[in-house]
């Protein structure tokens, strides 16, 4: 089994976040900008919501669980709105002092403590009236500290803080309604990004799947087919999940960093800073992550690549393997694989251990710090209880981004490197046409001193040449490996030979419109391929132009009414994926059935025969003597009985074209073609003679 460097050629990978790519990737998100531009100012919206909530809880805690009055000793009143107590002292709202002057009252001793103040008129003021000694008495209400509203029963304060309770209901209503609206814009943002998402997918699939039709075989050849199915599933869904998730949640983190610090700098400019400090620290934690993480990745994806292709062949070769008795080596070698892909996300999951908990570690620490330094600034009056609060809860959304950034950076590497994949299969040229429209093709092949290699100069055919008259018949024969189905591969233009020419009906085949060629060109293949569908469609191919007369005429001509009787829908009968339902046999009858529905011009026969019991073999090769009458046929010949009536034979052996003419001649002829005759028929060769 192979395990060389072509399985993991899929796996190298670009820079984590590409420039170049996304600008090349932009076109696919360019139908569906405004969609995108939409999920941003959602996104926006989204953290103006998460910033604001902190901030509705420092302001019930400040201005409603708080008493919001304090006492301060002065000669004149310290701010707008000040009331005179008796002995130079004043009550004033404590959110309108400055936060200057209140730490310099603090430091003088001239800050006292919290008072409520109960306007004359209000439920509050008839209790005064029963608590005198409680309340002090001003010139619009009254006055009462904090200690002494401590004196009072619980059961009979709540009159006195009628207004903090309905302002506590409206900041829970406006809470709610936050909530409520964040609800909406994430309901909003999800869905407009995953419609944006899935129609981008849409489009790639189809451009991809679109280009995979027009590519080369001699691209094709080399890939394996699971490898080509993955650009189209697994690595649009990466390229998906970027534009979903990790772009528009990055630009969301950003926005709720920024906001944050603009948020804390206002609230408090000091603690703020005291944030930025970890800033180093945080920049060297993420340039460590990402060298380690994308070394990490990158070798456990590498691990996985050989791992899948192990699998699939081991999966794809079991009866081999079961009936040489090779399970044991065979398990070993997988182990071998599954330990060093362990290994390999054992040492991915280090990485990624150590980066989230030393982010939440450095949280908390800063958490801590914030207590600390936070709570002397509530001691002092610089930093309000509530302000001390809400810091606490932008300290977690400012590090959230981060410890994010491991699943974001997880999701920009695997989109990168699906993009690099995606855009070199899509850069693949396709497959070479001409222009040139035969508008009554005769069916004349000639092939001049035609040189062909599938790798580099490693000869497959070496200067053949040959001409086939319209309507001739032409048998191809040799030894395995001589050339037989590259000359059909070459003829069908699926490949373009390096030297010399191939000829139809006078013109070269590289200036011939091959859409237009190959609808005049049937093959019956050895190895027939059949879609997953009914057998009418497999025989018509979904050309709706071709009659149900034609099918069951056709069907008649190579015998599959005995199959279609057996049957219990007959042509509707779903025949599985590759007609698992059929055997080989009835596979190729159906092949048979599809080009003669075809009417070609030039028809090409893969031992078209081969897996046909005699009785129904005699049927068909009457069928096929009709079939050919008039049209230029090639024929591959692997069992020469069915060359008999060929008009005439080309030998191949090791490339080159060593004998020509018909089955009488190259008998008498006495060279390789007797050879490979009296070996196959171990002396019929004699009797023919």
């Amino acid at each position: 089994m192979r395990h060389g460097a072509s399985y993991l050629e899929e796996e190298k990978l670009g820079k984590a976040f590409d420039a170049r790519l996304l600008r090349r990737l932009s076109k696919y998100l360019r139908p569906y900008v405004w969609l995108f531009v939409l999920a941003f100012f959602l996104s926006a919206g989204i953290t103006v919501i998460e910033i604001a909530l902190p901030y509705v809880t420092k302001t019930a805690i400040d201005s409603v669980l708080t008493l919001p009055w304090v006492e301060v000793v002065s000669d004149a009143p310290p701010a707008e709105g000040a009331i005179p107590l008796n002995g130079g002292r004043y009550l004033v709202r404590y959110s309108s002092l400055p936060r200057a002057l209140r730490e310099e009252l603090e430091l003088q001793g001239k800050l006292g403590g919290r008072y409520l103040f109960v306007p004359e008129g209000t439920p509050g003021a008839e209790l005064a009236g029963r608590y005198p000694e409680l309340f002090a008495r001003l010139p619009e209400g009254y006055a009462i500290s904090a200690s002494n509203l401590e004196r009072i029963p619980r059961e009979e304060r709540l009159p006195l803080q009628v207004g903090a309770v309905r302002m506590l209901l409206l900041l829970a209503l406006v809470f709610v309604g936050f909530l409520l609206l964040r609800f909406l814009l994430s309901y909003g943002q999800v869905f407009t990004l995953q419609y944006a998402g899935q129609r981008i997918m849409a489009d790639m699939r189809r451009e991809i799947f679109g280009h995979l039709l027009r590519l080369p075989m001699s691209f094709l050849d080399k890939q394996p087919v699971g490898r080509l199915v993955t650009r189209a599933t697994n690595d649009v869904a990466a390229i998906n999940e970027m534009f979903t998730q990790g772009l528009v949640n990055l630009v969301q983190d950003i926005f709720m960093m920024v906001g944050v610090m603009v948020v804390m700098f206002r609230l408090e400019p000091r603690l703020g800073l005291l944030l930025l400090a970890f800033g180093p620290v945080l920049f060297a934690l993420a340039v460590w992550f990402r060298k380690e993480a994308r070394a990490a990745y990158r070798e456990a994806r590498r691990r996985l690549a050989r791992l899948n292709a192990y699998l699939q062949e081991a999966l794809s070769g079991i009866q081999i393997i079961q009936l040489f008795l090779q399970e044991l080596r065979s398990f070993k070698r997988f182990a071998e694989i599954n330990r060093d892909y362990y290994r390999a996300q054992m040492k991915s999951l280090l990485v990624y251990s150590l980066f989230g908990p030393a982010i939440s570690a450095m949280q908390h620490i800063a958490i801590a710090l914030l207590i600390w330094y936070g709570g002397k600034g509530v001691l002092s009056g610089s930093l309000t209880l509530g302000a001390l609060v809400a810091f606490t809860s932008y300290v977690r959304m400012f590090f959230q981004p981060l410890s994010d950034l491991s699943e974001r950076y997880n999701i920009f590497q695997a989109a990168m490197a699906a993009a690099e994949r995606i855009l070199g299969l899509l850069g693949q040229p396709p497959e070479e046409t001409g222009e040139r429209i035969i508008p009554d093709l005769r069916g004349e092949l000639e092939f001049q001193d035609v040189w062909f290699a599938y790798n580099d100069e490693e000869w497959v055919l070496k200067g053949v040449s040959f001409r086939v008259r319209p309507g001739e018949r032409v048998a191809i024969v040799g030894p395995t490996g001589s050339g037989k189905t590259t000359i059909v591969n070459l003829l069908l233009g699926l490949y373009r030979p390096q030297r010399g020419r191939i000829l139809v009906d006078g013109v070269d085949l590289r200036e011939s419109d091959l859409e237009s060629f190959r609808k005049r060109v049937a093959i019956v293949p050895q190895d027939v391929f059949l879609f997953a569908g009914d057998i009418l469609e497999n025989i018509r191919l979904w050309d709706e132009r071709v009659s149900m007369g034609s099918v069951e005429a056709a069907a008649r001509r190579v015998g599959l009414e005995e199959l279609l009787s057996r049957l219990p829908q007959g042509f509707s009968t779903d025949v599985r994926e590759r007609g698992a339902r059929l055997s080989l046999g009835e596979r190729q009858l159906i092949s048979l059935a599809r080009a003669l529905v075809a009417d070609p011009r030039i028809l090409i026969l893969d031992e078209a025969t081969s897996s046909i019991d005699s009785h129904t073999e005699a049927l068909v090769q009457r069928s096929l003597h009709d079939l050919m009458r008039g049209r230029t046929t090639i024929a591959i010949a692997h069992r020469l009985s069915t060359i008999r009536d060929m008009d005439r034979i080309l030998v191949l052996h090791e490339g080159k074209l060593v004998e020509e003419g018909t089955v009488e001649e190259l008998l008498a002829r006495g060279g390789l073609f007797r050879a490979l005759w009296e070996l196959q028929f171990k002396g019929a060769g004699s009797a023919a003679d």
